[in-house]
């Protein structure tokens, strides 16, 4: 049997070189927001020939108007949804300009503008939902665990959880800031959709391991040896998580390789939240449980 919780300040040094540096990325260069919390304009542009300009060629003709966040994602039917941070019809009249040189009969489908305060709005939304989340998270595991009261409270279960969610939420952030940062990688709505796709995978994967906990705590005719009782109880499901979490991550690897520029970072983003979710389920969530427990009895 591994000795994980046994060795869980190797584990904790791990996470915190990695959230210091997270948050040291997120300090220093922020996220990119893209239009969803920026404004904007959203061309949605139909064209005649056949085959279609790739993104590349589109962005290459407007890319003489210096248009801030610009970006390109194709659709069905020979169209094409253009994204930029400028919102005036004459910025507007003149990429439609650049794009009819590319086909004179292309058929404009709709504009789209997203103002200031709409994008503000995003944000907050994008906030609370993200801390709603959490919150509800902790008071389901509390009460889901209500009748396991030793040596720890049911409580100590919900927030150990969090912590570790907390965890994967910087880590991810963290990672897209140095995207953002050196790749200009643009962070919307979809990024958020991501971030609460990983706190629910993220959370099954410590639930997993904590009722195993219950379970032998429940069998279990002694308090003592909480450690090792936490301790082969992760051995009991490690391999149950990882096998779940590797064929989600390839699933995943799959879609960031081959399906295309719109789905693409989406699906790095989870990649990354179930990668380091797996590990926090193990290597965190689990260990927290100790080391509260040895805080309370003084051991």
């Amino acid at each position: 049997m591994l000795e994980i919780i046994q060795k869980r300040k190797f584990a904790y040094l791990f996470s915190g070189i990695l959230l210091g540096l997270s948050v040291l990325a997120i300090s220093a260069w922020g996220l990119r927001l893209g239009l969803d919390f920026k404004g904007g304009t959203l061309l949605e542009v139909r064209f005649s020939v056949d085959p279609a300009p790739q993104t590349q060629e589109i962005q290459a003709a407007l890319e003489p108007l210096g248009l801030q966040s610009l970006s390109v994602q194709a659709t069905e039917g020979n169209g094409a949804l253009i994204r930029y941070l400028a919102s005036d019809e004459a910025t507007n009249d003149r990429a439609m300009e650049e794009l009819e040189k590319m086909d004179s009969e292309l058929e404009l489908l709709r504009t789209d503008f997203i103002g200031a305060s709409v994008s503000e709005q995003m944000k907050t939304s994008a906030f609370w939902g993200i801390l709603f989340s959490i919150l509800g998270i902790a008071a389901y595991i509390a009460l889901a665990f209500r009748r396991v009261s030793r040596p720890i409270s049911s409580w100590e279960y919900g927030w150990g959880a969090v912590i570790a969610l907390a965890h994967d939420i910087v880590v991810t952030v963290g990672a897209f800031a140095v995207f953002g940062r050196f790749m200009g990688v643009e962070v919307g709505i979809p990024f958020v959709a991501a971030l609460l796709t990983i706190l629910g995978y993220s959370v099954n994967d410590s639930i997993v391991v904590y009722d195993r906990i219950r379970e032998n705590l429940l069998r279990s005719k002694t308090k003592s040896d909480f450690e090792g009782l936490v301790n082969r109880s992760v051995n009991e499901t490690m391999s149950r998580s990882i096998n779940t979490s590797m064929t989600v991550m390839i699933v995943l690897a799959s879609i960031a390789l081959f399906g295309g520029e719109s789905i693409r970072w989406f699906a790095i983003a989870l990649l990354i939240g179930v990668g380091f979710g797996t590990y926090s389920s193990v290597f965190v969530a689990s260990a927290l449980l100790v080391t509260r427990y040895k805080m309370k009895t003084g051991k």
